[in-house]
């Protein structure tokens, strides 16, 4: 493992572990001496002791904890790195946790925890954990009922259909006669493609005006109203109409997706997009709330 991976990893286990840290308090331990040293103490030890470091206790749980940061890290291609094994858990335990705890140890030998930088530093850590977990605490407290979800649906079904696509040909020209005249041609039996090729000034012409499959909003409003129009049915070819490149006839060649979703189909997607809205508006309304019962100033002057 080098340098840089070790850093990447050390700054995503030391999130995990403090996520989950229930019963440490991460900010102030206890210390016993060592000789001219002081070294920490876990207020609260639970778990199997695998490890001590100058009676500073390593648990099966803070081991395993990190294991699982670490694991969740490796790439999804690099299944062999993850640490599965009992001796992988050892080596780890050995070469990461051991050797972190002695410079721990030495660093607060050195008084390096009481660095003005570092006491910052670690306040703002202190504070930002301590947000994410009043923020996971209020969303915790949201649920939505079945009938929300339902109502969500009923009121939406049409705007949760599959995109709908369709299969289209154009022939673009310059002049509003000279699109008169191939609509005339192709009424009375042309092939759309032949025409394409001969007529089209768009790049689609050497493929006979053949655009493959579009979705709403690939192209202009004005293409949008026209070819995604109910009354364009597959097989026909559209009226005249003006566009950004000049005028257009497009035909209408298949028409893909735009099926409904059921209910069952969209119930969990529905349900954890109303809950995040919920959870949302709950922050929300507790800053509110805490804005109006405190003294707040804010000095835009000094800003800089």
């Amino acid at each position: 493992m080098n340098m840089r991976t070790k850093l990447v990893v050390a700054f995503f286990f030391l999130l995990f572990c403090l996520a989950g840290c229930d019963n440490i308090n991460l900010f102030k331990a206890n210390k016993v001496t060592k000789g001219q040293k002081s070294v920490p103490v876990a207020p609260v030890v639970k778990g199997t002791i695998i490890a001590r470091v100058n009676n500073a206790p390593i648990t099966l749980t803070d081991l395993n904890q990190e294991v699982e940061a670490y694991n969740s890290v490796v790439p999804a291609t690099n299944p062999e790195a993850k640490i599965t094994t009992h001796d992988q858990k050892v080596n780890y335990l050995k070469e990461e946790m051991v050797k972190r705890e002695l410079l721990y140890q030495e660093a607060l030998a050195r008084g390096l925890d009481r660095k003005e930088e570092i006491v910052q530093a670690l306040e703002k850590t202190k504070q930002q954990l301590l947000v994410m977990e009043l923020v996971r605490q209020e969303a915790d407290k949201i649920d939505v009922s079945a009938k929300e979800i339902e109502d969500y649906y009923n009121q939406y079904k049409d705007q949760l259909k599959d995109p709908e696509k369709r299969q289209l040909r154009e022939i673009v020209v310059t002049t509003e006669q000279e699109a008169k005249d191939v609509l005339v041609q192709l009424l009375q039996g042309a092939d759309f493609a032949t025409l394409a090729r001969e007529r089209s000034k768009s790049a689609s012409a050497k493929n006979g005006g053949d655009l493959g499959f579009l979705e709403p909003g690939k192209k202009s409003p004005q293409f949008d109203a026209v070819v995604f129009s109910d009354t364009l049915e597959v097989g026909k070819v559209s009226n005249i109409f003006k566009g950004a490149d000049g005028y257009y006839i497009v035909k209408l060649e298949a028409k893909s997706g735009g099926k409904q979703k059921s209910l069952s189909d969209l119930w969990e997607d529905i349900k954890r997009g109303l809950i995040f809205v919920k959870q949302q508006k709950r922050i929300e309304d507790l800053i509110t709330k805490l804005s109006r019962e405190s003294k707040l100033e804010v000095y835009e002057g000094e800003v800089k």
